[in-house]
């Protein structure tokens, strides 16, 4: 290709993964923001996060038509298709993550306000290193740095184990006080949207990696904690 060709098909890269980034971004501020609405109790900041879930899906469709002009026109080989191909990949599992922090924070609005503070606590605890997962694999896919969406990728068995600890802390609320059964369902579902973003997040790591690397990772090589 000509090099002003080779320019443009870079430049158009550049933007699919800044849109990619933007997104991103987006979505990491709507965990965050979910995750305080539940434990202040904030109604106006849960209802600002289920708006934000519109732009994401927004930025998720111009992505998708950004895709498929790329290839129709470019017709990408090698690393720049594995590049056009975790785009793909790693736009949908954002659109995803998107989707639970707003069911998240659905679900903030239906809690009672005298709901227990400590089940309030326990879900904002577990979603700080969820954010955290999500905040990694993205700098991980900006750089293109397989190592670091490895990383990510060998930690999710953390992730599991802040719910399994989060799911046994909700049931004991609920049986000491069943009437706190009705919220406390709320929050046993919105510890699993936080360990489901977990999974997403390990989803993205294994797109990085083939993008930059060309090889997959294998389920048999995560350590167990």
């Amino acid at each position: 290709m000509a090099d002003h060709i080779v320019s443009a098909f870079t430049d158009e890269l550049d933007r699919l993964s800044a849109d990619i980034l933007r997104m991103g971004g987006i979505v990491e501020q709507m965990i965050a923001d979910a995750a305080s609405a539940v434990l202040h109790n904030d109604v106006q900041l849960a209802g600002d996060v289920i708006e934000r879930d519109h732009q994401v899906d927004q930025i998720e469709g111009d992505v998708e038509r950004q895709i498929v002009s790329l290839i129709a026109r470019r017709q990408p080989m090698a690393h720049d298709l594995r590049s056009v191909f975790a785009a793909l990949k790693v736009s949908g599992e954002l659109e995803r993550v998107g989707d639970l922090s707003k069911n998240m924070s659905k679900r903030a609005l239906g809690l009672e306000a005298a709901v227990f503070p400590a089940m309030r606590s326990g879900v904002a605890r577990m979603a700080q290193p969820v954010a955290r997962q999500l905040h990694l694999v993205l700098d991980a896919y900006a750089s293109g740095n397989a190592a670091a969406a490895k990383a990510v990728w060998e930690s999710d068995d953390e992730i599991d184990q802040h719910y399994n600890a989060l799911f046994r802390e909700m049931l004991t609320y609920m049986i000491e006080d069943p009437r706190s059964i009705s919220d406390g369902a709320h929050m046993l579902f919105m510890a699993k949207n936080l360990e489901r973003i977990g999974d997403h997040c390990t989803n993205i790591a294994e797109f990085v990696y083939f993008q930059v690397t060309g090889e997959h990772l294998v389920q048999q090589d995560r350590p167990k904690y």
